[in-house]
C-alpha cells in the first residue's frame, strides 16, 4: 500500500479555492440535487469474526479492469475506516433488491453497530478474508492498493482479488431520500 496524498495534489492551487470554483453552490443546493441521482447500495466490510466491521457506501465504482479496481469512498469520520487501513482490505458488497434490511442495519438506522451487524444476512469471504455476503448482487473483494485524502473522505483504492455476483437480481439502489431499485434494466 502506498502513503497518502491528498486528492487535490496536483489539480487545484489549495483546499482553500475550492469554494472560489464553484460560487453559490451550498451544502444544502448539492444534497438535495445528489439525493435525485440514483446510485447503488454497497456494504463496505473488514476484518473476521468477532472484529468484523461494516458500513453503507454510495460512492463505489469499477476503476479499471487491467488491473480490476475499484474505488470506494468513506468519511475520514467513519468508524470503520481505522479498520480497513489496519487489516489492508475490504469487500464491496453491492446489495441486490430484497436486501433493504441489511441497507438499513449497515447505515446505522437500526442502532446496530459492531459484529452485530452481521447477524443479519449469510456471510463468508473470498480471497482477503473481509466478509462477503453470500446472496449480494455482486461482491468485490479487494486488498487495499493506495488511499487518496480528500478534505472529507479518504478515496481507497482496491485491487480485486475475487469476485462473486448473482447476475438474477435486481440492484438496490438510493435515490429520493430510500432505497429502491430500478424498474428496468
Amino acid at each position: 500500500m502506498t502513503a497518502s496524498a491528498p486528492l487535490t495534489e496536483g489539480l487545484v492551487p489549495n483546499a482553500a479555492t475550492l469554494s472560489e470554483m464553484i460560487p453559490g453552490v451550498d451544502a444544502q443546493a448539492f444534497r438535495a440535487a445528489m439525493r435525485i441521482v440514483a446510485t447503488p447500495v454497497t456494504v463496505i466490510t473488514t476484518g473476521a469474526g468477532d472484529a468484523r466491521h461494516g458500513m453503507t457506501a454510495s460512492a463505489v465504482c469499477s476503476l479499471s479492469d487491467q488491473p480490476p479496481m475499484i474505488i470506494a469512498c468513506v468519511n475520514s469520520k467513519s468508524a470503520v475506516l481505522p479498520y480497513i487501513r489496519a487489516n489492508g482490505c475490504f469487500t464491496a458488497n453491492f446489495l441486490a433488491e430484497a436486501q433493504s434490511a441489511l441497507a438499513e442495519r449497515f447505515a446505522g438506522m437500526t442502532k446496530i453497530y459492531g459484529p452485530e451487524r452481521f447477524e443479519l444476512g449469510t456471510w463468508g469471504t473470498l480471497a482477503t478474508g473481509a466478509p462477503v455476503l453470500h446472496d449480494a448482487l455482486a461482491a468485490f473483494d479487494c486488498r487495499l492498493e493506495c488511499e487518496y485524502d480528500s478534505p472529507t473522505h479518504a478515496v481507497l483504492v482496491g485491487r480485486v482479488e475475487a469476485i462473486m455476483h448473482e447476475p438474477a437480481s435486481r440492484s438496490l439502489v438510493y435515490a429520493g431520500g430510500r432505497f429502491s431499485f430500478p424498474q428496468a434494466l
